[in-house]
């Protein structure tokens, strides 16, 4: 998500940039978020730390584990989503699961709500989180982008994919909606903590004569989906693949279209509590080596986000 702190503030994400990236929508529809369920394909449950090529970066206690608790907020396709078996499947899950094999561990992926992620990873619920949050300096920093106040330590940021933030609308309706400033006078509904939330809250002071952004904001995108497919408002906004997957795929196409150029480009981010300096870098080590060896570049392109793949994992690159 992009998360906001503009998919999310301190506790929040923008979970691509490119110019043509809409293209992107139409391959997501060909490859197809408190439970706690194991992420990626069965074989991440036999990696083993004796062989695993880069166990010994890892924490001794995890090591040990021989799981990484990944706190995520397991509804939004197709960054992370359970499947018509309850399994948790998506992009995140998938790099997870190279992940863990380059580590000799298994990421096992727990709901949550989005903008609770932050306070969970410190109380020691999570080792990390791993949401389509978007990495930024308030999250890094522990500030709340609404008040501009420290809240909390913060937390470091693996970065692993980047993305924009999209509107979306009923289909074939509000077409004079292209931009934010549209929106004026007009009512948007998000999913709350997100970046999507914060561009709202900043382009409603910028209105002119009155006419303010009605805001509604949800604990998950799939809430925010079902009012704007009921009328409820006159437009959504959510991360560029988020909102491209729900174009492609509710009501087999026919229920929203994107409008207008995603904004707001940033980095997905593993987020990791500031003291876990060590998991933070084995994760990166992790990170680069799936980029290096072709699994991300495969993951990437089984969902139809390459607009939005790099070519190095960053620690703390956003802005």
């Amino acid at each position: 998500m992009t998360a906001s702190t503009t998919r999310r503030t301190t506790a929040a994400r923008t979970r691509t940039a490119a110019v043509g990236a809409i293209a992107v929508a139409g391959a997501l529809i060909l490859t197809g978020c408190g439970d706690q369920t194991n992420s990626g394909s069965d074989s991440s449950s036999s990696a083993s730390t004796s062989s695993a090529p880069l166990a010994d970066k890892l924490p001794k206690e995890i090591r040990d584990k021989g799981v990484i608790k990944v706190g995520s907020d397991i509804a939004y396709a197709p960054v992370e989503f359970k499947d018509s078996a309850g399994k948790v499947v998506g992009i995140d899950p998938d790099l997870a699961d190279a992940m863990g094999k380059e580590l000799g561990v298994k990421f096992e992926f727990e709901n949550g709500t989005f903008d609770t992620l932050i306070t969970g990873l410190r109380s020691d619920r999570y080792d990390i989180a791993m949401s389509a949050m978007t990495d930024t300096k308030d999250r890094q920093e522990g500030i709340d982008s609404d008040t501009g106040k420290k809240v909390g330590e913060g937390v470091d940021f693996v970065d692993y994919f980047t993305a924009g933030v999209s509107i979306y609308t009923q289909k074939g309706k509000n077409t004079d909606i292209k931009t934010w400033s549209d929106l004026c006078g007009k009512k948007i509904v998000v999913q709350r903590g997100t970046v999507s939330e914060d561009l709202a809250k900043s382009e409603s002071k910028k209105c002119t004569g009155g006419k303010k952004i009605a805001l509604e904001s949800f604990d998950n995108d799939q809430q925010a989906q079902t009012r704007l497919r009921a009328g409820g408002a006159d437009a959504g906004s959510s991360d560029f693949p988020v909102a491209a997957y729900a174009v492609k795929t509710s009501g087999g196409g026919n229920d929203f279209q994107l409008v207008g150029e995603q904004v707001e480009a940033a980095p997905y981010g593993i987020a990791v509590a500031k003291k876990d300096t060590q998991l933070r870098d084995a994760l990166k080590a992790a990170l680069d080596a799936i980029i290096k060896n072709g699994e991300y570049g495969k993951v990437i392109k089984k969902w139809g986000v390459e607009a939005g793949a790099v070519t190095q994992a960053t620690v703390n690159g956003g802005k």
